[in-house]
């Protein structure tokens, strides 16, 4: 029975909700293992929120975990269980496909919006892109080959610094063929002592896959990146 499937999602542990007739005011959190337990459920709520399920019964859920440490018999049939799973299944899947399409329109009217703007230049890739402060014209460009040392910030549209070496202090030196493919491209367009902003559509950086809960999924990224140099160049 797939039962797992999204019992594993949801739940970790619910011993910090109200259950069994309990009222908020009635739940002790005082000792490690109850603020311990409390901070389970915190978690566990977070995520399913974050999964559209906001409208999981919590005392439901809580009586399901008692039952289960107590070695109790379910109290609702495998068949009926089945059923309900795959029906919250469906409801996330539908949700998900919902959200994945509200934010490609939003993308798209964003992209159109900022190529607009003055400065900005959009590659055929559709990477987009403001020269903040241009280096000597005599300076070399990088190649996929190279190792360059970078300053730079990472927002998402909202304002949100994501990753910054500029708040570190200290430029980064890195693979140009070992980043995103919006830095790829970018780096090797730029010369050295050339400072952007670049606009990176989510197909150019981590699409659906984030790899930080900080960048939500199919984000445009805006980075400010400055390339200070290339290894192996010549003062």
């Amino acid at each position: 029975m797939k039962r797992k499937l999204l019992a594993a999602g949801i739940a970790a542990g619910i011993l910090s909700l109200v259950g069994c007739g309990e009222t908020e005011t009635e739940v002790q959190i005082t000792t490690p293992i109850q603020q311990a337990s409390y901070g389970i459920g915190l978690n566990m709520g977070e995520s399913l929120r974050q999964d559209g399920l906001d409208d999981i019964d919590p005392q439901a859920l809580a009586l399901g975990m008692q039952d289960a440490l107590a070695g109790q018999e379910s109290r609702v049939s495998e068949d009926e269980l089945r059923a309900a799973f795959m029906e919250l299944q469906a409801r996330a899947e539908s949700r998900a496909s919902g959200l994945l399409e509200e934010t490609r329109v939003a993308n798209q009217e964003y992209l159109a919006e900022n190529a607009q703007a003055e400065g900005v230049t959009t590659t055929d890739s559709g990477l987009q892109y403001e020269v903040l402060q241009a280096g000597d014209e005599g300076n070399p460009q990088p190649s996929a080959d190279d190792v360059v040392s970078v300053h730079y910030e990472g927002r998402l549209l909202d304002g949100t610094v994501f990753d910054s070496s500029i708040s570190r202090g200290e430029p980064v030196d890195l693979p140009v063929s070992g980043v995103i493919p919006g830095w790829v491209e970018a780096l090797q367009l730029m010369r050295v002592g050339d400072k952007w902003r670049v606009t990176i559509p989510s197909e150019l950086a981590y699409g659906e896959r984030s790899p930080s809960p900080v960048i939500p999924p199919n984000s445009i990224l805006v980075f400010e990146m400055e390339l200070l140099g290339i290894q192996g160049e010549d003062e």
